[in-house]
């Protein structure tokens, strides 16, 4: 027998709950050498989700039941899922069923051939334009500056052996993608490819101001590309001073100095103005990192806890 740990962020989710036992447990009837755990880490919810998970894990030994002091962000909660679950292999599932419990039969076959870490692959999204569009460009950026491991298509769901979770849950990073973090540890995948479903109960949680933390921090976590830049433009005003001094220079030489208008200086020194802010920003999101993990606080902290 062999215990398969599924790992589930919640925020808010008191219309999907109910409904994600029961859907698991059909999609395993025919898998009789599987121990499940159902490991739920609400992150900071103010409805009764919690209050639900308490009665779900009271009724049923295999659910345990983790409690944020506050959201601290999807990445953090799952980290808290990891740190928690006892399984030989754990995999991260919505609370919404928009990835279908079916595909983790497929990719726990894939995990029993042998592979470390199993990737869920959309292959159709059920989902909103903008959404799609977002998801296109944040990937094909991070394939092509960050990671490029990740594939065209995108990742939402992930299974990984109790090695790789032990290396995940060792690093603790905080401002960081967990996703990421396992592409990057360098443990060779597999794939399993589905159909993402529209999600059925409740709103999304994921804000655009989420969706551009995650880009942010994917950036500055896993790639050199933004400071890379600042290097470039700084070089490249560099030359162009130096080459529009010498043009100044060498007109004045021949008497063609005339005066030059207001406007078109205004105008350059506001433009580099913006240039040099930019470059101080990319600057700060590295150091403003750099100083969060170097306080050392936890990346996420316990409120309380049920089933364990």
């Amino acid at each position: 027998m062999m215990k398969l740990s599924l790992l589930i962020p919640v925020l808010n989710e008191e219309e999907s709950i109910r409904k994600l036992v029961p859907a698991v447990d059909e999609a395993f009837t025919l898998e009789t050498d599987v121990i499940l755990e159902f490991v739920f880490v609400d992150d900071g919810s103010y409805d009764s989700t919690f209050s639900i998970l308490v009665a779900l894990a009271n009724q049923d030994s295999r659910v345990k039941v983790v409690r944020l002091s506050r959201n601290f962000g999807s990445h953090a909660a799952l980290l808290a899922a990891f740190t928690y679950c006892t399984g030989d292999v754990a995999s991260y599932l919505a609370a919404d069923l928009q990835d279908p419990p079916s595909v983790l039969r497929e990719m726990l076959q894939k995990w029993k051939e042998g592979s470390p870490v199993v990737w869920g692959q959309r292959i159709k999204r059920e989902e909103p334009l903008s959404q799609k569009l977002f998801a296109q460009l944040y990937y094909q950026l991070m394939r092509r500056y960050a990671l490029p491991q990740i594939p065209a298509g995108g990742l939402d769901i992930c299974m990984i052996d109790r090695k790789v979770i032990d290396t995940i849950v060792e690093m603790r990073e905080k401002n960081t993608s967990i996703f990421g973090l396992v592409l990057w540890s360098g443990f060779p995948p597999s794939f399993v490819h589905y159909e993402r479903r529209q999600r059925q109960h409740g709103a999304s949680r994921w804000t655009l101001g989420k969706k551009i933390k995650l880009v942010v921090d994917s950036f500055v976590a896993f790639s050199f590309t933004p400071i890379r830049l600042v290097t470039y433009l700084g070089l490249c005003f560099a030359f162009l001073g130096f080459g529009y001094g010498t043009f100044t220079v060498i007109r004045a030489l021949m008497g063609y100095t005339t005066i030059q208008g207001w406007a078109s200086i205004i105008t350059l020194i506001l433009f580099l103005s913006g240039v040099q802010l930019l470059m101080l920003g990319i600057v700060a999101e590295y150091l403003w990192r750099t100083f969060d993990e170097s306080r050392q606080r936890p990346p996420f902290i316990i409120r309380d806890t049920a089933g364990f």
